[in-house]
């Protein structure tokens, strides 16, 4: 189902460079057509984001736009504050406007499906970022392999405990309604369990720091033997640390999770915070307009590109200072 937008807001939006648009001020035009390059010959790219709340996502436009600059790309950056149906709609929205590619962080990974298919028929090159999309449809796959670096931060967790001396109770703060923090549960999960620890609850932080920080205060309260918290996402390590910090408890447990942020790295100093997976979001965003550029202009690139991930600890946190100030 397509949308009908203003005349003025469409001849707005089809000026704008660089540009970051929220659901509210979506792009559009009237008639699909094949992708074709803008009328001063730049590639036409726009990003389908997840939010620009958290600072993994900032992160990653902050790359995006670079490279798009770098390159001399048309970049639209697309806000869909946590709404699937919204990315969905913004994917057919840059179809009908005859953008080149589509960028897509996904929400949802199979309901974008029915979008990015319609965009690959239309002739657009598709991009997935960070969750993985498994369709024809997309060209190219950029980011990290979630289960692969839940095993790893699930085997830092082991690694952990045997030096020293402690059997994990462990408490799980996730984002259930998240295909990649989910993955990243599972394979932790099982990695720790299958070396003796044991998971006494799961709860859902619905990945926001507020129903986050909620959600590990419910924790705390109803496992007083946990020893342990592994939060899946930005949201969920934030909102634990909060909790904790408010507990008054971060002499008995030990966190680990994903993304640093200031807050975390002040756990990391209080040492509270054992271990941190950060990601490369600039990174992420950077490879994926390159990517773009490259099959538009009628290259080629690998269909996965492989973002590594490092596990953040007391002893390599200082480079990461400056940058979360």
């Amino acid at each position: 189902m397509r949308n009908t937008w203003k005349a003025g807001a469409i001849a707005l939006a089809m000026t704008l460079t660089l540009t970051a648009c929220s659901r509210d001020d979506t792009p559009t035009s009237a008639t699909p057509a094949a992708a074709t390059a803008s009328a001063d010959g730049k590639i036409k790219v726009g990003l389908v984001q997840i939010n620009q709340q958290a600072i993994f996502f900032n992160q990653m436009n902050e790359g995006a736009q670079a490279a798009a600059a770098a390159q001399g790309v048309e970049l639209t950056i697309f806000n869909a504050n946590d709404d699937s149906v919204q990315q969905n709609q913004a994917v057919q929205n840059f179809v009908q406007q005859e953008y080149d590619a589509v960028i897509v962080v996904a929400i949802d990974v199979e309901g974008i499906k029915p979008a990015i298919e319609e965009a690959s028929k239309a002739g657009l090159k598709v991009i997935a970022v960070d969750a993985i999309v498994d369709d024809p449809a997309v060209n190219v796959q950029v980011g990290v392999d979630n289960t692969a670096a839940g095993r790893q931060i699930g085997e830092f967790v082991n690694d952990y405990a045997k030096q020293n001396a402690i059997k994990p109770k462990i408490g799980i703060v996730g984002a259930l309604n998240s295909f990649i923090q989910n993955a990243r549960k599972d394979s932790f999960s099982t990695t720790v369990t299958a070396a003796g620890a044991k998971i006494v609850q799961t709860v859902d932080g619905k990945n926001t720091q507020e129903g986050a920080a909620t959600a590990a205060e419910n924790l705390l309260t109803a496992q007083p033997g946990m020893n342990v918290i592994y939060a899946t996402g930005e949201p969920a390590l934030l909102g634990t640390v909060a909790a904790i910090q408010n507990a008054g408890t971060a002499e008995k447990i030990k966190v680990f999770g994903w993304d640093l942020t200031k807050q975390a790295i002040d756990g990391i100093d209080a040492g509270f915070v054992a271990g941190v997976v950060q990601q490369d979001p600039k990174t992420e965003g950077m490879k994926a307009v390159e990517a773009a550029k490259t099959l538009v202009s009628g290259g080629q690139v690998g269909k996965r590109i492989d973002v590594p991930v490092t596990i953040v600890t007391k002893s390599n946190v200082d480079p990461y200072r400056a940058v979360f100030k």
